[in-house]
């Protein structure tokens, strides 16, 4: 958290209840002291002309940045998920924790770069490459805790419980022999992740049950009651076949059964949900639940399309996230997002309400759904954290308010300049402050594992 005080100045600057005009932050320890609208700039103030807040980002596997285009090469057969996560468990086996620190120092300064602010880690490189546990249980949890710190993300670290290859707790595989954990010794990690976060600033410790054909109903009760009212997440109804394969197990397809045997509410976030009917739509909007969407990674694995308008139409929730980290941009996401619904559905503004900007309609969307996922909070009023973002508008100086917001997800003409995480700017010109000492790093670690 940077401490002192700043004054910054904007043109424009999207608040909580929409575009306010020649606005002066004052940002004191952190946080955002005073905001004033139709207020001049001042000698000393930093001047920009658009300001909106960052965005949070709800779900990473950050060592899976080491495989971003490494895992577009056909096949003898058909590629799906299932022929990719062949390729992934080669490179989970291989890292050890100053490569996954290396790599995932490389990934939040990107992610930073692209405008987001707090990222949650979807953890579950738990153990070394034999599958023995660290001495420090928590030894990998560490590495991404200091990745974080290094770069200036704030961190929602979420230690997946993963114990089974297939429903009704199947026998888990040699390939999955670094993310296993009995009950009991995933408490013990949780309670060596509390203590970590004791010594980061903002860190949020919550839970991940991998999948349902990961735990067992037992054991997702048991993990979901692990952090108290922290955040719960889970991947849920990704694939198809996990669809039919739930079934066959339970004769309820994922969603339905979550549904039915979970107290799912806002605490809640189910990754993906790509593959659910008008019914379990519906009820999961009830609930609160945040559906927490990887256009990008969906995109890429050939999930699926997320019903996104009939959810929404339910008053539904959702958030962004990078996954499998393959490219790291909010308007990219956003964008895959909104165009998948429009081939889905063979219309435009597929996501937007009448007469409404689509952009501000999926950005506003992203950032309240990431940041309840995240358990943190968004926005850009006074006394809240001083997370926001500096967009760089030279090349679309003549558009104002919402159409800024569709120039930079839609036309991408609208860049990110300059980003700020609780007060410290860590982005400058589009550049991350630490990039010239945490970019050499990662080249050398990926020279070495592509020679492994």
């Amino acid at each position: 958290m940077a401490t002192g005080t700043a004054t910054l100045h904007a043109k424009s600057l999207l608040g909580e209840n929409g575009w306010l005009e020649n606005v002066r932050l004052t940002l004191t320890d952190g946080n955002i002291s005073t905001l004033e609208a139709d207020c001049p700039a001042r000698p000393g103030d930093e001047c920009h002309n658009v300001i909106v807040s960052a965005m949070p980002n709800l779900h990473s596997h950050a060592f899976q940045r080491a495989m971003a285009g490494l895992a577009e090469m056909r096949g003898t057969g058909s590629d799906s998920f299932w022929s990719w996560r062949t390729n992934m468990y080669h490179f989970a086996l291989s890292m050890t924790p100053d490569d996954v620190e290396a790599v995932a120092s490389q990934l939040y300064m990107e992610m930073l770069e692209a405008g987001f602010s707090r990222v949650g880690e979807f953890h579950y490189l738990h153990h070394d490459k034999d599958g023995t546990p660290f001495a420090n249980i928590a030894e990998m949890a560490d590495r991404v805790a200091s990745a974080s710190a290094t770069t200036g993300i704030d961190l929602t670290l979420l230690p997946v419980f993963y114990a089974h290859a297939g429903f009704g707790g199947t026998a888990p595989t040699d390939g999955q022999r670094r993310f296993i954990n009995s009950v009991d010794q995933f408490e013990k990690l949780i309670a060596a992740c509390n203590i970590t976060a004791q010594n980061h600033d903002g860190m949020v410790v919550g839970v991940a049950p991998h999948s349902l054909r990961a735990v067992t109903p037992d054991e997702l009760a048991k993990i979901s009651q692990m952090v108290g009212p922290n955040p719960v997440h889970i991947h849920i109804a990704e694939q198809l076949l996990e669809v039919k394969d739930c079934l066959a197990w339970s004769g309820q397809r994922p969603v339905e059964w979550l549904l039915d045997h979970a107290d799912l509410s806002a605490q809640w976030c189910l990754i993906h949900a790509t593959h659910m009917t008008d019914d379990e739509t519906t009820r999961m909007a009830q609930t609160g639940a945040i559906a927490g969407l990887c256009p990008i990674t969906e995109g890429n694995l050939g999930d699926g399309t997320f019903p996104a308008a009939p959810f929404l139409a339910q008053g539904g929730k959702f958030g962004i996230g990078s996954d499998s980290n393959v490219q790291i941009s909010i308007p990219s996401e956003l964008r895959q997002l909104e165009y998948s619904q429009r081939l889905h559905h063979n219309s435009r503004n597929a996501i937007a309400n009448i007469s409404s900007s689509t952009g501000r309609t999926l950005f506003s969307h992203a950032l309240s759904g990431g940041a309840t996922a995240l358990a943190t909070d968004s926005g850009i009023a006074t006394g809240k954290p001083a997370n926001f973002i500096a967009l760089d508008t030279r090349e679309a100086s003549y558009l104002a308010e919402d159409h800024i917001l569709d120039a930079w997800i839609f036309a991408e003409t609208i860049t990110v300049g300059d980003v700020w995480v609780r007060g410290k700017k860590v982005v400058q010109d589009g550049r991350h402050i630490a990039r010239d000492q945490i970019a050499p790093r990662f080249q050398k670690t990926m020279c070495n594992l592509l020679s492994k």
